[in-house]
Order: C-alpha cells, then structure tokens, then sequence
C-alpha cells in the first residue's frame, strides 16, 4: 500500500481549525481541509491537502491501493515539531501497513522531513504545491499586514516590543524606573530562554502527550508520573540539606545540587523509558535511540555530579581523600557521553548504508 503524506509543519490546521493530527483516510482528511479553509482561506497549508487528495484520487484511478494522512508539529518549528511528526508517522504506520510514501508539500519547510520519512518506508517522490496569485495584491504592505496577523510572528517581534513598553511605562509612573529596567531585564531573560530552548513548547507537548496517554490508556503516562514525582523528591531532598546547613551560601546550593542530582537523572531515565516503550508499541520494536539517550542522560549525571565535588574541593570543602573518586566521576561521565556519541553516529551509518536498499526518490 502507498501513503500519500501532507505534512503541516507549524500545525496550522490545531492552531487554527481545532483538529489534531495524524487525521487519516480521504473523508477526514477532506473534512480537515475545509475547516482550515473556513478559519483562513488564504493559508496554503489547505491548498497541500486537496492536492494530497487529488494524488490520493488518482492513485486510486489508476488502480492502486493508497491511503491519505496528514501529520502536524507544533507552532514552534524545531525539534519538538519535527518529533511530534515523527511519533505521528509511527501512529499511522501501525495503522496503515504502507510499504511507500509519497510527500505533498507546500514549501521546502516542510520538506525537511523527508528524512523522517525516508527513515521508515520508501519515498517515491514529492509534489510541491504553488499556489497562483495576483502580482498586484503582494504589494510590501500587504505583506506585512498579513504576517503581523500571524500569532507565531507576533509572539517572536510585538510581545517583547510590548514588555518593554509596558513595565518601563510602569515603572517611569511610579517613580521605581530603576527596579522596573532590573524587572525588565529579568523577565526578557527568562522569556529569552524560554523561546531559546522552546521549554514552553515542551510543557505544552508534555501536557498534550499525557492527555493523549490518559485516554488511550498508554503505560508512558505512569512513567511521567514517576519521574515527575521522582523530581519533586529531589527539589525536597536537596531543600531539606539547603536548610539544615548553616554555612556559606555556595557550600548550601552545592549541597541542593548534590542531594537533588541522583533523583533528577533517575527522572529522566524513567521518563526516556517510558517515551521507548510508547513507541515501541506503535513500531513494533524497541528504538535504538533510548541506548543512546539513557548513556547521554547517566554520563551527564556523572559529570554534573563530580563538577559538584570538583567545586567542594576547591572551596576547601571535600577532603582531599575523596580525589579518586571525583576523577572517577568525571572520566566515568566524560567517557559515558562520548561512548552515546559514538553509538548514535554508529546507528546513523547502519541507517545510510541500508538507505540505498529501502528508499529510492522521484
């Protein structure tokens, strides 16, 4: 069976028309690309659906057996995005038994997964979709009127603009401008970091993924309810060392981290293990991936862990008696790290050499 794939990489049709992805078969698929018609008529994302149902219609006039699916990401285009396609894919896969693909794109955006789904069926080609307009209506104004309507631009260009005009406003009319450019700088460095490594997104994606996992029943749900509650018990454990120490305030935050490490890794395996086993069900084996994550998550709690005696030491805390042991640590977590490096460019080689065999390009 062939798979006809649209991919909507920044998830236009949840954003905008409610539905979440994957949506298979040709009714729903249909049904999804008007309702992102109706919201908005001029997004190009609805024209890459009717056109992956025009391929599914002429696949199937041509008498062979296909099927249509469209996969969605996230509004912030990265690495959450590209994994929330991906886990997508593996659900249509375990629904659809497809042995090849063939990608509608609207934009090379989205062809940038190819690789994701070249990496598990044969790809026979990809159709780009251009939709015709009239020169004179994309005038410089009308552009920019119509991308600062776009939430994700408005988001990434007006919101801070807004902080700072807001909290310095404020702060000039109460007469604390000093402390309102101190609140400034805090909250821009917080947002900053927030939209650097997308931690919004990957709240959002959490609480979507264990919402998914509560009503299909998924094991993974109990696993991230483990390892947050394993965190909780590390933030507890490392407070109650922080409070029970009289010292300078350094040697009390090393011991928070200290007493808090060992559960935060643990978390994390958990966590790791829960995700492998999800997909483990929905590919029917194991993902090689977890082997890499867990010795990169274990060799970085190592290090971390005796970065926390190095500092000690040098602060005259840790006893020089306890030397071996840190080296230990650290050469043990260097060597871990390096050891999931070399293990992933290991699988990417398997994967290469056996491309040429699984996957051919039109």
């Amino acid at each position: 069976m062939r798979l006809v794939v649209c991919i909507d990489r920044d998830d236009d049709l949840g954003r905008k028309a409610g539905v979440s992805g994957p949506v298979v078969g040709r009714s729903q698929v249909v049904d999804a690309a008007v309702g992102l018609g109706t919201v908005d008529p001029e997004d190009s994302d609805t024209n890459a659906i009717f056109a992956a149902v025009s391929l599914l219609d002429e696949l199937r006039g041509a008498g062979e057996e296909c099927e249509v699916c469209i996969l969605t990401g996230s509004p912030k285009v990265g690495v959450l995005s590209d994994r929330r396609v991906a886990d997508q894919f593996d659900q249509v896969l375990g629904q659809v038994r497809a042995t090849s693909a063939y990608l509608v794109s609207d934009g090379a955006e989205d062809e940038y997964l190819f690789p994701i789904l070249a990496s598990r069926v044969r790809v026979d080609g990809v159709r780009r979709v251009f939709v015709r307009q009239s020169a004179s209506i994309e005038s410089t104004y009308y552009t920019l009127v119509r991308a600062l309507k776009d939430p994700k631009l408005r988001a990434k260009t007006v919101l801070p603009f807004a902080l700072v005009l807001l909290i310095l406003g404020v702060a000039a009319a109460g007469g604390v401008l000093l402390w309102g450019i101190i609140g400034l700088s805090i909250l821009l460095g917080v947002y900053l970091i927030f939209w650097t490594f997308d931690i919004d997104e990957a709240i959002i994606d959490s609480v979507r993924s264990a919402s998914a996992d509560i009503r299909q029943g998924s094991v993974a749900f109990g696993f991230g309810l483990f390892a947050v509650a394993l965190v909780g018990v590390g933030f507890l454990n490392g407070y109650n060392d922080l409070t029970n120490n009289s010292g300078k305030l350094l040697d009390a935050s090393l011991l928070f981290l200290q007493a808090g490490l060992i559960w935060w890794v643990a978390a994390a395996v958990v966590w790791e293990s829960g995700r492998a086993i999800r997909r483990m069900f929905y590919r029917g084996r194991f993902p090689r991936s977890f082997v890499v994550a867990t010795t990169s998550i274990v060799g970085i709690g190592f290090v971390s862990y005796g970065i926390v005696f190095l500092v000690r030491y040098l602060e005259g805390i840790t006893p020089p008696t306890q030397v071996p042991l840190l080296i230990g640590l650290i050469a043990t977590g260097f060597g871990l790290v390096i050891g999931a490096g070399v293990l992933q460019q290991y699988f990417k080689a398997v994967a290469r050499r056996n491309a040429p065999e699984s996957t051919t390009s039109g």
